[in-house]
């Protein structure tokens, strides 16, 4: 357009030249280009201007913190910048890290709640640490290993320490957690760690998986080597075939002991920042995945898990005195658990 403006007026100057003077003639025209020339640079360096403006925006944008870690971040005294003694965390040093612990049973599907978790690209979750007896032998063997696990200076397959933006580990409630409950309450509230409950609704169920997995270890059903937890249909198929016998005489005091040790694991961590999970709500509803994800302060992202579910179906098909158990539980508060839950 700034053009178009320049032609006009050189059209109107050629067309219609002035008859006084030349000069007066060259002095006009020079003076004409020298506005058209500052208009038109001031134009285009208003566009360059505003091009730029737009690109620093766009990078501003990209690199903002997910709104879910942004919380953390508006609460610093959830975040850690660990600094470990064995390696450098580098251009992540910077990088907060927040401290969980999953809370569990045995066969309350732990084992793929964690490779669910660890599937995330900023999450390191160490796994059954405290199932080794010698790391449990004492409350002070308990809180040292712990300080190497938020100190990002404990190594297995799942540690991604460096750029972790979220550290922890597995403890099963029989691995010393209760009969050292006040100590380790503590400790997790003075080093500010998050606590994420797992359990499962149907404690039948879960029998049915304790007592099957039992029998494993020493039976070895695939090909000789025992597996808690297994990656194809045909495994699974194997190792659903074994019906554990359930003793119904003491089935509804074993149930009840079962809903009464979770319950004092509430109690016992109830000061700390903690969520609560049953496997059951995780297996109909994925997007409770998100919601770990907005505790952990985590970008989202769809997390994934090569394990595959045993036992499948309804409990009539793997256990060997249904007629039993369904009789004993039958017109109880545990009568649900009969039914088929996911």
């Amino acid at each position: 357009m700034v053009e178009d403006m320049c032609f006009v007026y050189k059209d109107i100057l050629v067309i219609k030249p002035p008859k006084k003077s030349p000069m007066l003639l060259r002095t006009a025209v020079v003076m004409f280009s020298m506005v058209c020339g500052i208009f038109i640079f001031s134009v285009c360096l208003k566009q360059i201007s505003t091009q730029a403006s737009t690109t620093f925006v766009d990078v501003k944008v990209i690199n903002k913190p997910s709104q879910t870690r942004q919380k953390l971040v508006n609460t610093p005294h959830l975040l850690h910048y660990p600094k470990p003694t064995s390696f450098s965390r580098n251009e992540c040093a910077h990088n907060p890290v927040l401290f969980f612990a999953i809370l569990s049973n045995q066969r309350s599907g732990s084992g793929w709640f964690e490779t669910l978790l660890n599937s995330h690209v900023n999450v390191s979750s160490n796994g059954e640490i405290f199932s080794i007896r010698e790391r449990r032998q004492n409350v002070s063997s308990m809180l040292q290993t712990l300080d190497k696990v938020y100190n990002l200076d404990w190594f297995n397959s799942a540690s991604k320490n460096e750029c972790s933006a979220a550290t922890g580990l597995k403890w099963m409630l029989n691995q010393g957690l209760m009969e050292h409950h006040k100590e380790i309450a503590e400790y997790f509230n003075r080093r500010r760690v998050s606590v994420i409950f797992l359990f499962r609704r149907n404690l039948l169920r879960r029998m049915v998986s304790i007592l099957a997995n039992s029998y494993d270890r020493y039976a070895k059903l695939l090909n000789g080597t025992h597996k808690s937890h297994v990656h194809s249909p045909e495994e699974a198929d194997i190792l659903s075939k074994y019906k554990p016998f359930i003793n119904s005489t003491s089935l509804l005091d074993d149930l009840k002991d079962m809903e009464m040790r979770a319950a004092k694991a509430l109690e016992y961590f109830n000061s700390t920042r903690h969520m609560i999970l049953y496997y059951e709500d995780l297996m109909r509803n994925h997007t409770k995945l998100k919601e770990v994800q907005e505790f952990l302060g985590l970008p989202q992202m769809e997390l994934t898990s090569r394990q595959v579910k045993i036992h499948r179906g309804p409990l009539s098909d793997h256990i060997q005195n249904w007629d039993d158990v369904n009789k004993t539980l039958k017109g109880t508060v545990y009568e649900s658990f009969l039914e088929a839950d996911y």
